[in-house]
């Protein structure tokens, strides 16, 4: 049972740091990245389909995406749906394939974009914390049930708290890579 409330929380926690990541893949840096357009739901023959589905991202350039899609008939498709995802880029059709041009990043934009960073990550610590709460519930609750001694019972919320120390320090070492990519010019 203890097993079962000490690896819930580390998946728990392993997915925050995975929600985290896919937060941060959203954020532009400057940089041409695929991931950007992973929300990217294209209107494929009446049924909404990523964007990754329905034709190749490339970099072909450090600040552009080049999109080929395996349909030629779907361009305008793909182009719609760029422009409704709202990302900040405007799509430029070249017939065949779409080619997304990224704007330079101003000092006060990537300060912008830093502090977002930090709002990310601190929902992802908040998370983080919500499941350390959740474990110790369930070893409390665990103990009153007489399924545990007083003592089993701290030595499992230390490393209840062991284990959300090491999430929390990932948290700041992904953050901290993201704003030097971003300050980066």
């Amino acid at each position: 049972m203890i097993d079962d409330i000490l690896l819930d929380a580390e998946e728990r926690m392993e997915g925050s740091i995975k929600a985290l990541n896919r937060e941060l893949s959203k954020v532009r840096t400057g940089r041409a990245n695929p991931g950007m357009l992973d929300q990217v739901q294209v209107n494929y023959y009446g049924a909404p389909t990523p964007i990754t589905q329905v034709g190749n991202i490339s970099v072909p350039e450090p600040n552009q995406l080049l999109i080929r899609p395996y349909d030629k008939n779907m361009v305008k498709e793909v182009e719609k749906a760029i422009l409704a995802a709202n990302l900040g880029v405007t799509p430029n059709n070249e017939g065949e394939h779409i080619r997304i041009v990224l704007p330079k990043l101003t000092e006060e934009r990537r300060q912008q974009l830093v502090r977002d960073v930090k709002k990310i990550a601190e929902e992802a610590r908040v998370a983080i914390r919500n499941v350390r709460r959740d474990a110790n519930e369930g070893i409390k609750k665990l103990e009153k049930q007489g399924g545990l001694s007083e003592d089993d019972s701290k030595g499992y919320q230390e490393d209840v708290q062991k284990l959300t120390d090491t999430f929390v320090e990932k948290v700041g070492k992904t953050v901290e890579a993201k704003e030097k990519d971003l300050m980066v010019i």
